[in-house]
């Protein structure tokens, strides 16, 4: 029978080091496993950048990336509330209204007197009571989400056209814009609260046992029923929270201008549809993370920038936003074949 050799200084390094790489490659392995379309829009994402490092460098001065943060947070704020209501299966095509009201209000409610403290209650509760009459459509009215919607939609729209004309918001007092705070430090703000609302989203959508009665009820709707969950009081709350969210976003887009437009979030409905489904919540319910919602609205939120710099017609942003989604769901769908014949 042979002696086993008793391994060397060189061999017992690297063991340790084999082991490690191999757990490591199994960590990946498995977050490509139960994270594909986040993990698919990362890929995509981090090519997308190091192709903007290359071919634009510029884009990546202090400068643009600020006024990006800043210009992307409504619609992330946005795009939380539209990740609940698409894992409880339904749609919101109405935000993009829903936010041209409540820009409105903030600027009457400014005009009239009504300090800061005061907006960040009423323009939240007046975004909320829109939530929730779509939500009250379609929980209790039994009418499909994208018809309520459409037609709420429609009704806001066409509220603001004929009540406004078209008319801008103006002589805002001197310290609704930035929140007086001036420029820098309110640009802060708006980065800031953006992402404390997102961190605590994050937390709760783990934790939080509503948050998983909104998975149960995207996932089957009947099993959530026999389980003791209500799926129309949980579709009337993700419209109501996703109401008052945009609300949120409509105040802090608000207080970047001097004058307002009437007819503001035109397309809100489409990016952030479109940043949630990339982000890898699944259009038909009970699946989706908050991680992929933002790295959709990155990666959406960059094209615009990213063409001025790499002297392309803005035309083309569509275009891109177009291919991105079909490479981030063909990486998805091969993924998932792949892991079917493992």
């Amino acid at each position: 029978m042979s002696e086993e050799k008793p391994a060397t200084n060189a061999e017992s390094e690297l063991r340790p080091r084999d082991g490690g790489d191999r757990q490591r490659f199994a960590r990946l392995r498995r977050w490509w496993r139960d994270y594909p379309r986040e993990m698919s829009v990362a890929v995509v994402g981090a090519i997308w950048l190091l192709l903007l490092a290359l071919c634009a460098p510029g884009f990546f001065v202090a400068g643009n990336l600020s006024d990006l943060a800043v210009g992307n947070a409504p619609a992330l704020m946005v795009a939380i509330g539209m990740t609940a209501i698409i894992i409880c299966r339904q749609i919101d095509i109405s935000v993009g209204a829903q936010f041209a009201w409540c820009t409105v209000a903030a600027g009457l409610l400014a005009k009239s007197g009504m300090p800061r403290a005061g907006l960040f209650l009423a323009i939240p509760l007046f975004g909320a009571v829109l939530g929730m009459l779509n939500g009250w459509l379609i929980a209790f009215g039994g009418i499909p989400s994208i018809v309520a919607t459409l037609a709420i939609s429609i009704l806001l729209r066409d509220g603001l056209r004929w009540i406004f004309e078209g008319a801008w918001i103006q002589e805002l007092p001197g310290d609704f814009q930035w929140l007086g705070l001036g420029q820098s430090s309110g640009q802060w703000v708006i980065v800031a609260t953006t992402l404390l609302v997102w961190v605590l989203a994050t937390v709760a959508s783990g934790n939080l046992a509503a948050a998983r009665a909104i998975y149960a009820t995207g996932s089957n709707e009947e099993s959530a029923r026999l389980a003791g969950l209500s799926p129309q009081r949980i579709t009337l709350g993700v419209f109501v929270f996703s109401g008052a969210l945009t609300g949120v976003a409509a105040l802090l887009n608000s207080v970047r201008f001097s004058e307002l437009q009437s007819n503001s979030g035109n397309g809100l409905e489409l990016k952030t549809i479109a940043a949630v489904v990339i982000g890898g919540t699944a259009i038909n319910g009970g699946r989706g993370t908050l991680v992929g919602t933002l790295l959709g609205v990155v990666l959406l939120g960059t094209i615009g920038a990213a063409l001025t710099y790499l002297g392309i017609h803005p035309s083309w942003e569509k275009a891109i936003q177009g291919a991105i989604v079909l490479a981030a769901v063909s990486i998805d769908l091969l993924v998932r074949r792949s892991n079917g014949r493992a």
